[in-house]
């Protein structure tokens, strides 16, 4: 597997997972945070290779100085461990405050008799947007077959109580067949847009943040073959217990042939994603070689 591929298993084991759990039972959510930060953290950011991917885009797609840049990948590390915290903290029980904007799109499909699809990317704590969004629809999403075991447990028993499946996805094909039932049940399917899993050839390029990469072809053509609507949904946390959920309708001409649905799709999609990054840069959750060529980065001038 390359540095360019990305697995998509939390970190830890099912012992690590289980007692994370019972311990947000009865722990402060703001006391595992500062734990975190200043124990954990520290720690996690010298020994992890990976902090070169999110440092080289603080330094060269944000233009940002060297010490700037430093911190900032730091601020990164300890803003994501405090979503996979919310994460576990959900499992075990604990409740969010949730603001959306747009909330009147999703209800405007939801309503309808016809499936859609929603598109995520890995910014935010795109996982818990199911607690907001309320539907008679059921949500089916694209989850990494190869996940935790303590993880996918602890998921599905909440996922179930929010009318949400699970289409474990990474080995094989019949995912596709499944995703195809799915939209044609009049249901929704749910996955982020940003990163192929696993040995996946197929791929659109785009521009992003200045410079060209690679996304999964997968989640636009599954929406252009059918000229299916679909929904950006971007879930960025802007307090300790409160999230801000937005709702976006990517916007495509369904009379064009299907690879120009496709090249609009993937548009507005990197277009959304980038405007949310740029508001919300601590929370995009890049560590990997997301364009291929971290090392030969031309810094832009300095903006600091």
């Amino acid at each position: 597997m390359t540095e360019r591929q990305w697995k998509g298993t939390t970190y830890g084991n099912n012992w690590m997972h289980k007692w994370l759990v019972r311990l947000l039972r009865v722990v402060p959510l703001e006391v595992m945070y500062w734990f975190v930060a200043i124990i954990i953290m520290p720690v996690t950011y010298v020994v992890n290779p990976n902090r070169k991917y999110i440092y080289a885009f603080y330094r060269y797609r944000l233009s940002k100085g060297p010490l700037k840049a430093t911190w900032l990948t730091y601020r990164n590390f300890c803003m994501f461990s405090q979503v996979v915290i919310d994460k576990f903290a959900i499992y075990a029980g604990r409740q969010f405050e949730f603001e959306i904007e747009g909330y009147e799109h999703y209800k405007r499909l939801a309503t309808r008799p016809e499936g859609f699809v929603q598109l995520s990317a890995h910014i935010g704590n795109y996982e818990i947007a199911g607690f907001s969004l309320k539907a008679q629809k059921r949500i089916n999403a694209l989850v990494y077959y190869g996940e935790k075991e303590s993880v996918m447990r602890s998921r599905g028993h909440v996922f179930e109580q929010m009318n949400i499946g699970m289409i474990p996805i990474g080995q094989g094909v019949d995912y596709v067949f499944e995703i195809a039932s799915t939209l044609s049940r009049g249901e929704i399917v749910s996955m982020a847009a940003d990163r192929a899993l696993g040995n996946s050839a197929k791929s659109i390029t785009v521009e992003l943040f200045g410079k060209a990469t690679r996304l999964p072809a997968g989640p636009f053509l599954i929406a252009a073959a059918q000229s299916i609507d679909v929904l950006m949904i971007d879930v960025m946390k802007v307090k300790p217990k409160k999230y801000k959920v937005y709702i976006t309708p990517l916007q495509y001409d369904k009379t064009a042939s299907r690879a120009e649905r496709q090249r609009q799709l993937s548009l507005h999609y990197t277009n959304e994603l980038e405007r949310r990054v740029r508001q919300y840069p601590l929370q995009w959750y890049n560590y990997f070689d997301f364009w291929n060529d971290y090392t030969t980065y031309t810094p832009h001038a300095n903006t600091d």
